[in-house]
């Protein structure tokens, strides 16, 4: 279930003119879901996805914690750290960074609604 909601969310920031940098990016310290570039080339966004069936424990918005904000932001610092190191002086650029939470709903065998709070932290 949460392979096909990052799938769904991927699908989202495409459609709306994102481009996919990164799903799934792993450290020591820990995994962040989906990193994509904006239309506009100047943010890189950092998505957790939340996926459920239902809503019997709250919404998916509801279990990024203060504690997950905190643990993604040392995550993002991390990447971003590498990719200032693996770039070139010429390929480097300013972007701003954004924290985005992802809502995936299943409903029933093949249907998901995707909901994206931008900006959610």
């Amino acid at each position: 279930m949460g392979k096909r909601g990052e799938t769904a969310v991927a699908d989202w920031y495409r459609r709306a003119g994102y481009e996919l940098l990164e799903a799934n990016w792993r450290c020591a310290d820990g995994e962040i879901d989906l990193i994509v570039e904006s239309p506009d080339r100047n943010a890189y966004v950092f998505c957790e996805v939340k996926t459920r069936n239902s809503k019997a424990f709250g919404s998916p918005l509801e279990a990024v914690t203060l504690a997950k904000q905190r643990r993604l932001r040392r995550l993002a610092a991390r990447w971003l750290e590498e990719r200032r190191n693996a770039c070139s002086v010429g390929e480097a650029r300013f972007h701003s960074v954004r924290f985005d939470v992802a809502s995936v709903m299943g409903l029933g065998e093949g249907s998901l609604t995707v909901e994206v709070l931008e900006a959610a932290f």
